[in-house]
C-alpha cells in the first residue's frame, strides 16, 4: 500500500482539445501536448512516419466545391463561332422549308402570278408614260384600275366575238349534221378541179360518203356517254382557265399600285444575295420580256392584220377569225404556217385554186420577213441575244411551259448567255 505522506507520481494526462480544418471545415478531436513531463526534443527523436491516411485533409489541401463546379464547362453555351454557324444553318433549313410549304401551297396559283409578272414587266414603259401624265393620288386605285380592266377588254373581247361567231355558226352546223344523216355527206366542190384523177376521187366519195347509210355510220360512231364526258371536261378546263385569268387581273392590280415599292425591294434583294451580278441579270431579264414582247406579240399582231386583210379579198370564210387565229399562231415559231394552210386548204374546198396560190406566197412572204429580219433586231437587239438562242429558248420554253414559255424562255436564255459572256471575258465584279 501507498503510504499518505509519500508523493505521488502522476502520468502526464493529454487534455482533448477540437481543432477545425480551415480548408474543409470539418472539426476532428486532437490531443493536447502533457501538462508534466513534456519533452520537448521528443518530436525531433521520433523518426519519420509516413503520412497518415485518417486524415487526408490534413496533409494537402482541397480546392473548395464551388471552384469544381465552376470550372466545369456549360453544354449549352457555344463559342461564338460555333453559334453563328449552327444559327446559320437553322436558318437556311427554315428558309427552305418555307419556300418548299409556300411553293406547294401555290402551286396551282404560280401560272397565274407568272402571268401577272410578265404582263406588268410587259406593260410597266407604257403605265409609266400614263403616270406621269396622270399622277396618281394618295391612294393610288384609280389608275391601276382602269389599267386592269382594259388589260381584261384585250383578253376579253376577242373571246366574245368568238363565242357570237360560233354561235351563229352551230345552226349551220346542225343543219349540216341532220342533211349528212339523211342523205349522206356530198363530195366537196374542189374534187371535180383537180388537176388529175377527178373523176376516180369523186367516184370513191359518192360509194364510200355520199349515201345516207355511210353518213349515219360515221354520226353513230360517236359514243353520247365519250361525247358528254368531253363536253363536262372542257367546262371544266374553261372555268378553271377562267378563275386563273381573274386571279391574274388581281395580282396585275397590286403589282401595278406598288411597281416602286416592289422594283426597289426586288433589286435590293437582288444585290444582297448575288451582289452586283444580280442586278444585271434582273435588268437582263427584265429587257428580254420587254424584247419578247415587242418580237413576238406585237410582230404576231401585225402579221394577223396583214393577213386578215389577204384572206378578205382573197374569199376566205370568216377572215376575221381567221385573221385573229394567224395573229395568235405567228407568236409561236412556225405557228403561222399552219394558220396559213388552212386558209390556202378552205379556197382550195371551195374551187378557188388560184386564190390559195395567191394566200399561200402572201403568207410566205410575210412570215420570212417577219421571222428573219424584224423579230432578230427587236428581240437579240434589246439583249444583245442571238437570234438561235432566242428560237431555242422560244421552242423550249412553249413545249415546258406552254404559251407562259414564250416569255419565259428567252428570259433565261438571255441571263444564262450574260452570266457566260461574263465568265469568259473575265468581268466578275465582286460586291
Amino acid at each position: 500500500m501507498m503510504r499518505d505522506h509519500e508523493p505521488v507520481t502522476r502520468l502526464p494526462v493529454a487534455v482533448a482539445e477540437w481543432q477545425r480544418n480551415p480548408i474543409c471545415g470539418e472539426t476532428r478531436l486532437r490531443p493536447a501536448a502533457a501538462e508534466s513531463g513534456h519533452d520537448p526534443n521528443r518530436r525531433r527523436r521520433m523518426k519519420p512516419q509516413p503520412p497518415s491516411t485518417l486524415y487526408p485533409g490534413f496533409e494537402r489541401p482541397v480546392p473548395p466545391a464551388r471552384a469544381l463546379a465552376e470550372a466545369r464547362p456549360d453544354p449549352s453555351v457555344l463559342p461564338p463561332v460555333e453559334r453563328a454557324k449552327s444559327q446559320g444553318a437553322a436558318r437556311v433549313f427554315l428558309v427552305l422549308a418555307l419556300g418548299a410549304l409556300g411553293i406547294y401551297i401555290l402551286r396551282e396559283f404560280l401560272p397565274a402570278l407568272a402571268w401577272a409578272v410578265v404582263l406588268a414587266i410587259a406593260l410597266g414603259p407604257l403605265y409609266e408614260r400614263i403616270e406621269r401624265r396622270f399622277p396618281p393620288g394618295g391612294h393610288n386605285i384609280v389608275l391601276p384600275t382602269l389599267a386592269v380592266l382594259a388589260v381584261a377588254l384585250v383578253f376579253l373581247a376577242p373571246l366574245v366575238v368568238l363565242g357570237v361567231q360560233a354561235a351563229r355558226e352551230a345552226h349551220d352546223v346542225a343543219e349540216f349534221v341532220r342533211k349528212a344523216e339523211e342523205s349522206g355527206i356530198p363530195a366537196p366542190e374542189f374534187l371535180s378541179h383537180l388537176p388529175y384523177g377527178s373523176a376516180q376521187a369523186i367516184a370513191w366519195w359518192n360509194d364510200n360518203l355520199g349515201h345516207a347509210q355511210a353518213g349515219s355510220e360515221i354520226l353513230h360512231r360517236f359514243d353520247n356517254g365519250k361525247v358528254l364526258g368531253a363536253s363536262r371536261n372542257v367546262g371544266k378546263e374553261v372555268v378553271h382557265r377562267i378563275v386563273l385569268f381573274g386571279f391574274s387581273l388581281v395580282a396585275l392590280f397590286f403589282l401595278f399600285r406598288d411597281r416602286d415599292t416592289i422594283r426597289r425591294q426586288a433589286l435590293a434583294a437582288c444585290d444582297r444575295m448575288f451582289g452586283p451580278r444580280g442586278e444585271r441579270v434582273g435588268r437582263q431579264m427584265v429587257a428580254s420580256v420587254h424584247g419578247t414582247v415587242d418580237g413576238l406579240v406585237l410582230v404576231g399582231l401585225g402579221e394577223g392584220v396583214i393577213l386578215g386583210i389577204v384572206y378578205y379579198f382573197a374569199g376566205v370564210p370568216h377572215p376575221v377569225l381567221l385573221g385573229a387565229f394567224t395573229a395568235v399562231a405567228a407568236m409561236i415559231p412556225f405557228g403561222a404556217a399552219v394558220a396559213i394552210g388552212i386558209a390556202a386548204l378552205l379556197l382550195v374546198a371551195a374551187g378557188a385554186v388560184k386564190a390559195a396560190i395567191i394566200v399561200a406566197v402572201a403568207g410566205l412572204v410575210v412570215t420570212f420577213v417577219a421571222d428573219h429580219f424584224i423579230r432578230p433586231a427587236l428581240i437579240g437587239g434589246t439583249t444583245k441575244l442571238p437570234f438561235l438562242w432566242v428560237l431555242l429558248g422560244i421552242l423550249g420554253g412553249v413545249e415546258s411551259f406552254g404559251l407562259l414559255g414564250l416569255f419565259l424562255g428567252p428570259a433565261v436564255m438571255a441571263a444564262l448567255v450574260l452570266l457566260w459572256r461574263e465568265f469568259t471575258e473575265g468581268r466578275d465584279v465582286k460586291a
